[in-house]
C-alpha cells in the first residue's frame, strides 16, 4: 500500500490523499486549496496525477476544502464513483453549485480588469454546469454499513461529529493475503457540540491519517462561547453598532443560529434583527432540516419544547437570498447582527459587509472559526491596520473579536483522547495532516507520548510505502 499526501500537508486546506493498493487508486477527499490568489488558481487547476487514473473518491465531508475540487477532477477525466454519506451528498449539491457560481462570478470581474490592461481573459476553474456534471458520480452509504468499494477494499463510515454528514473513513484493505485497516479521521468534531452527535471511537487500526488543525491549542467550552457571543452583541448594541460575523455556511452558521435562538428565548440579548445573508447558508439550513437523524438528543429535546419547532428559525431571524435585499443591509442604521459567508472572508457577500462596516468603531467584526494563512480573515484577525477589499485599501477601525469555542474541530486534548481510544499496540503508523506546521509538529510529539512510535507530519507530495507485518 502506498500513500501520497497531495494536499492539507502542513497546511489546513486542499485535503487530498492518494491510496494505492492492489492496482487501484483511491483518493481521500478532493478539496480546494485556499491561499494567495495566483498560487491558489494554479494548484487547484493542475492535479499532481492524471484524474482519469483515479478509480474512486472517498469523501469525508462537504466542506469546500475537502470537496471543492471534485467538479474540476471530473472535468479533467475522472469517471469513477464518489462515496460519501447521504447528508454529505445533499450538502455537496448546494455547495459545489455555489462554488461554481463564485468561480464564474470572480472571473467575470477579473476579466473586466484584464481587458482594461490589454491582458487575455482567464477561464474559471469550473462552472455551475461543471458542478452539475459531477453530481451523478456521488454514491451514498450510511454510517456503520461496511461496503466493498473496489476489489479488496471494504469501506465503513463512522460519525465524525464535525458537520452534518461528516465521516471517519475506515478502509479494510486485503493485500497479498493480509488485511490492514487504514483510518482517515477527516475533520473530527468535538464532544458536546450543539446539534450533532459526538465523534465515534474506532478502536482498531494499523494506519491512521488524522487531522491536526488545533494540535497545539485548547478551545474554550461551548458555554463560554455562548457567553462571549452574548457579551459581544450587548457591547456592540450599546455602541449602536452592528456585529458582522464571517461564518462558514455549513455547520457554523446553523450552530450560531441555534445559539442565538436560545439567547433570544432567554432574553439575554436585545430584541435586534438578525440576518443570515448567504444564499448558500439558506439552502444548507434547509438540508439540515432534512436530516434530523444526525441530530443529538439535546436538539431533539429543544425541538420538542420550542414553540417554533425549529432550531434554525425564530421571530427576529431573517434569511436573505435576494441580492437586492442583501444590498439593503448596507443602509441599516440601527444595530443588527449580520452573519454572512465566506468564513475566511475570501469571497461572497461578507466582503461587501466588511467593506461597508470595517471602518466604523461602533461595529464589531466577530470571527467564530479558523482563519488560514494569507486569507483576508487572517489579516484582520492578526491586527492589520489596513486591508485590501475589492482592490481598495480600508482602514480597520471596527472592534475585532474572536471566539474559538464554536470551533467544529477537536482541540489538542480532544484529538489525543480520540487517539487513546485506539489499540496502540496494533497502530503501526500515524500521519498528521490538515494542520499548519507548528500545530502538527506539536501534536505529533504528544501522540508519540501516548505510545505511537511511528508518527509523521508529511510534506506535500510525500509518498510512503507501507508493508503489512
Amino acid at each position: 500500500m502506498k500513500l501520497t499526501f497531495h494536499g492539507a500537508a502542513r497546511t489546513v486546506t486542499g485535503s487530498m490523499h492518494l491510496v494505492e493498493t492492489n492496482g487501484v487508486r483511491l483518493l481521500l477527499d478532493c478539496g480546494l486549496f485556499q491561499g494567495r490568489r495566483k498560487e491558489t488558481y494554479e494548484r487547484n487547476l493542475n492535479f499532481p496525477f492524471d484524474p482519469a487514473s483515479i478509480d474512486a473518491v472517498i469523501l469525508s465531508h462537504a466542506h469546500i476544502d475537502h470537496s471543492g475540487n471534485i467538479p474540476n477532477l471530473v472535468k479533467q477525466g475522472f469517471q469513477g464513483p464518489i462515496w460519501c454519506t447521504p447528508a454529505t451528498r445533499d450538502l455537496c449539491v448546494a455547495m459545489l453549485r455555489d462554488s461554481g457560481y463564485i468561480h464564474e462570478h470572480d472571473v467575470f470581474y477579473l476579466n473586466k480588469h484584464r481587458r482594461r490592461k490589454g491582458l487575455p481573459p482567464v477561464e474559471p476553474l469550473y462552472t455551475r454546469q461543471d458542478a452539475d456534471a459531477a453530481l451523478p458520480a456521488f454514491v451514498t452509504i450510511g454510517y456503520g454499513r461496511p461496503f466493498p468499494v473496489v476489489p479488496g477494499v471494504r469501506l465503513t463510515f463512522l460519525d465524525a461529529g464535525h458537520i452534518l454528514g461528516s465521516a471517519i473513513t475506515l478502509l479494510d484493505i486485503e493485500e497479498k493475503g493480509k488485511t490492514q485497516r487504514l483510518v482517515f479521521s477527516g475533520d473530527l468534531g468535538r464532544p458536546g457540540l450543539a446539534i450533532l452527535r459526538d465523534p465515534e471511537m474506532v478502536g482498531a487500526a494499523d494506519v491512521l491519517i488524522m487531522e491536526s488543525t488545533y494540535g497545539n491549542r485548547l478551545h474554550g467550552t461551548t458555554g463560554e462561547a455562548e457567553r462571549m457571543l452574548r457579551n459581544v452583541i450587548n457591547d456592540t448594541y450599546r455602541r449602536r453598532g452592528k456585529v458582522i460575523i464571517p461564518s462558514f455556511a455549513v455547520g457554523r452558521t446553523q450552530e450560531l443560529v441555534y445559539g442565538l435562538h436560545r439567547l433570544a428565548d432567554a432574553h439575554k440579548i436585545p430584541d435586534l434583527p438578525i440576518f443570515v445573508d448567504s444564499p448558500l447558508a439558506v439552502n444548507v439550513t434547509e438540508i439540515f432540516r432534512l436530516h434530523p437523524e444526525c441530530y443529538d438528543e439535546e436538539v431533539q429535546e429543544f425541538i420538542n419544547r420550542d414553540s417554533h419547532r425549529d432550531p434554525f428559525g425564530f421571530r427576529r431571524l431573517r434569511y436573505i437570498r435576494d441580492v437586492e435585499d442583501s444590498k439593503a443591509l448596507n443602509f441599516l442604521r440601527d444595530s443588527a447582527v449580520i452573519i454572512s459567508a465566506s468564513g475566511m472572508c475570501e469571497a461572497g457577500r461578507i466582503l461587501h459587509h466588511l467593506k461597508n462596516n470595517i471602518g466604523d468603531p461602533a461595529n464589531t467584526i466577530l470571527f467564530v472559526g479558523f482563519q488560514a494563512e494569507h486569507t483576508l480573515g487572517r489579516r484582520i484577525l492578526d491586527g492589520h491596520e489596513q486591508v485590501r477589499i475589492f482592490g481598495k485599501e480600508y482602514r480597520v477601525r471596527a472592534e475585532v473579536e474572536s471566539i474559538d469555542g464554536y470551533s467544529a474541530h477537536a482541540d489538542q486534548k480532544e484529538l489525543l483522547a480520540w487517539v487513546e481510544g485506539f489499540d496502540r499496540q496494533r497502530l503501526q503508523h500515524a500521519f498528521l495532516v490538515h494542520g499548519e506546521e507548528e500545530a502538527a509538529l506539536v501534536l505529533a510529539e504528544e501522540v508519540r507520548q501516548l505510545g505511537v512510535s511511528n508518527v509523521c507530519v508529511p510534506e506535500r507530495g510525500e509518498m510512503v510505502e507501507l508493508i503489512s507485518r
